[in-house]
């Protein structure tokens, strides 16, 4: 998994996963009236300050006290509940109309133990009516032959990001990341996991949820294997 505890990491996480259409797919989800959110991987809290300027009532877990330190110098970061934990062993007595999990946050549980303990986390956290919405990236693209060897400035700074592939066994995929400033380099390894639409559904299916909808885009376009990138997921209580 990525190293969100080193401070520098979590300073630039903004410059290298700038906000865009998945931020904007999750508000939708919240709505336009004032309910309760719970992000587990909240990072840098970028959704958690625009939904609570929105009116809702969020709470943001992490367990990165770096990339908290960072979701707290932003603006309406006040109005937020932000608690360092991970997402497995998070407790509260509250209920939430909404628990999402963004940026891929789900690919970083590389066992089923660790998925299922989110998901129980989850289900006990979600009032009955309440929805659960998370994404994983879809296996079928190449992700390998797009990240091998990627390179890009990242803009607003002066800092370059090399991605390396050194590993690929199965559903996961190890690389290494290379931030290089104009005087030093910072690395950190990571590894992700690729389950395919079928076995999510199963963990869910476990965990005591039920899916209500699969999206394949940020769009809310259907979910084709051959063609989506992503894996979107809208999960409630069963029963």
């Amino acid at each position: 998994m990525w190293d969100y505890q080193h401070a520098q990491i979590a300073e630039i996480y903004d410059l290298a996963n700038p906000r865009a259409q998945d931020t904007d797919f999750y508000l939708s989800l919240a709505g336009p009236r004032p309910c309760s959110v719970l992000d587990l991987g909240c990072g840098t809290g970028t959704l958690c300050c625009a939904l609570a300027e929105r009116g809702h009532q969020v709470t943001g877990v992490d367990p990165a006290a770096a990339m908290l330190a960072v979701a707290r110098s932003k603006p309406r970061a006040e109005q937020v509940e932000w608690v360092e934990s991970s997402a497995q062993t998070y407790t509260a007595q509250r209920r939430f109309d909404l628990i999402v999990m963004t940026g891929h946050a789900f690919q970083i549980l590389l066992t089923d133990g660790d998925a299922l303990a989110v998901l129980e986390t989850v289900r006990g956290h979600l009032k009955e009516s309440g929805r659960v919405a998370f994404e994983t990236r879809n296996p079928c693209v190449d992700w390998v032959g797009e990240w091998a060897a990627r390179v890009r400035r990242l803009p607003g700074a002066q800092l370059r990001e090399t991605l390396e592939i050194t590993g690929q066994d199965g559903e996961f995929i190890s690389f290494r990341t290379s931030y290089r400033f104009p005087h030093g380099t910072l690395t950190t390894s990571s590894t992700l996991r690729f389950p395919s639409r079928e076995h999510v559904e199963a963990l869910i299916a476990r965990s005591g949820l039920v899916v209500r909808d699969v999206f394949g885009h940020w769009d809310a376009g259907p979910f084709e294997a051959a063609r989506s990138r992503e894996i979107i997921f809208i999960a409630q209580i069963a029963g």
